[in-house]
């Protein structure tokens, strides 16, 4: 059983932590009623007043909150507290819109580390540890997520961000690193640069824990990366907007732990906006229940994934999300076919011969949408016998054709030929959007 940060709230029996759940419900929807001009004005538009939510079920009553509405109202048109109750801000790349602001008060700042003290304790972690933060600092929210909750539970922190891998690598043996954070991306990329230092990450660190994410990756990811080093890897799971990383697999492995007294979750259906049952994919809607700067309604990520509100194994009681199946944005179709990059990679992982990178690349030919699936191929299952290859690739595209019911075009390249990431790895190339 993993050990507690806070059992009180952890183990809190379900009937103690609705009426918690419902408490702060009613006095957040007060709260963003009274304090925030955006609020105020988007319940009057859903015709709902703070009065209307008496219970959790009535959190239905309320309109949603998108992305898009952070910014339309950048930088701060959203915030609940004037710029004087603000101790940070994070912002976010902006890659595909303007980027989206948020801030904290002080209490924003401790409730985040708080959930991340007891997510890293969950899975083992404590003041003997010292914990390699390999996500980025600065405006992204991921490295100084981890490294405030490290500190919190009283472990080392070694502040490494991205890049200078063989360096990282050199400092996780001299410093004992136990666990590290990063993109699994990136840790693979570790333990390939790591192998040709003549450096053993199973022998020769003292690594026992990985706390992988800020990209969606599967099971046999996760499997990989277990065999190689003999870590155990742990799903993390947030968002810049309600947090930046916050939440945790425990150590048995079964779903993330979401904090119920600090979030409200729903799972939904992305065309209906129906509730879907315990263990039907939906896209998950978060209500932040006691943040403060920029407190968010029925905020929807657009990430798919699955809930359980059953007690987990560990004895903790507030809900769980399953493993990130992908976005609602990042769904590919292919000529009337839904396709996620998280599928195909769970295919290409169970092929010994392919290696841990790989990318999509979407074409139209004519009136018809291409798919190819371009994949590294390990030392040992590279040959320079055609037949081989030949046989491969039509074995790679039997598997993937069996999952996706669609085929794919299947292009095999040499080791260490496709580009690595230091951050979130790109795995799609659509060019029919070009």
């Amino acid at each position: 059983m993993s050990g507690y940060w806070d059992p009180h709230i952890e183990r809190m029996p379900l009937k103690d932590l609705h009426a918690l759940q419902e408490d702060r419900l009613k006095s957040i929807v007060h709260y963003v009623y009274d304090h925030s001009a955006f609020y105020r004005r988007r319940f009057k538009e859903a015709g709902v007043e703070p009065g209307d939510i008496r219970s959790l079920s009535d959190v239905t009553k309320l309109p949603f909150t998108r992305k898009i509405d952070l910014r339309d109202n950048y930088p701060t048109g959203m915030f609940s507290l004037p710029r004087s109750e603000v101790v940070r801000y994070h912002v976010s790349s902006g890659t595909t819109g303007k980027p989206t602001v948020v801030g904290y008060t002080k209490g924003d700042i401790e409730t985040w580390s708080e959930s991340l003290a007891r997510a890293l304790t969950s899975i083992g972690l404590g003041r003997d540890d010292v914990v390699q933060v390999g996500y980025g600092y600065g405006l992204f929210t991921g490295g100084l997520g981890l490294h405030y909750g490290a500190e919190r539970i009283g472990a080392a922190v070694l502040p490494t961000s991205t890049g200078n891998t063989e360096r990282q690598i050199e400092l996780m043996m001299d410093l004992g690193s136990t666990a590290i954070a990063c993109t699994p991306s990136y840790f693979l990329h570790m333990i390939e640069v790591a192998e040709k230092m003549g450096v053993s990450i199973r022998n020769d660190t003292q690594l026992k824990a990985g706390i992988f994410g800020a990209e969606p990756w599967s099971l046999e990811t996760r499997k990989r990366i277990e065999d190689a080093t003999g870590i155990n890897a742990y799903d993390i799971y947030g968002t810049s907007e309600i947090s930046g990383p916050l939440f945790t697999e425990c150590r048995e492995k079964n779903g993330i732990h979401v904090w119920g007294d600090m979030f409200l979750t729903e799972v939904l259906d992305p065309k209906t906006g129906e509730p879907v049952e315990d263990g039907e994919v939906g896209e998950l809607v978060f209500t932040t229940l006691h943040k403060f700067a920029l407190p968010l309604i029925r905020y929807k990520i657009g990430d798919l994934s699955m809930l359980s509100t059953e007690p987990c194994e560990c004895g903790r009681t507030h809900p769980r999300i399953m493993r990130i199946l992908g976005r609602t944005d990042d769904m590919l179709i292919i000529r009337g076919i839904n396709v996620f990059p998280s599928q195909v990679e769970s295919v290409l992982m169970k092929i010994p011969e392919v290696g841990d990178h790989w990318e999509i690349i979407v074409d139209r030919k004519g009136p018809l949408d291409v798919m190819t699936v371009r994949v590294e191929l390990t030392q040992s299952g590279f040959s320079d016998k055609i037949a081989d290859l030949m046989s491969l690739k039509k074995r790679i595209s039997k598997e993937l054709k069996g999952v996706l019911n669609i085929a794919a075009d299947i292009d095999l390249a040499e080791p260490g030929t496709i580009p690595r990431s230091m951050g979130k790895a790109k795995r799609v190339t659509d060019n029919r959007k070009v």
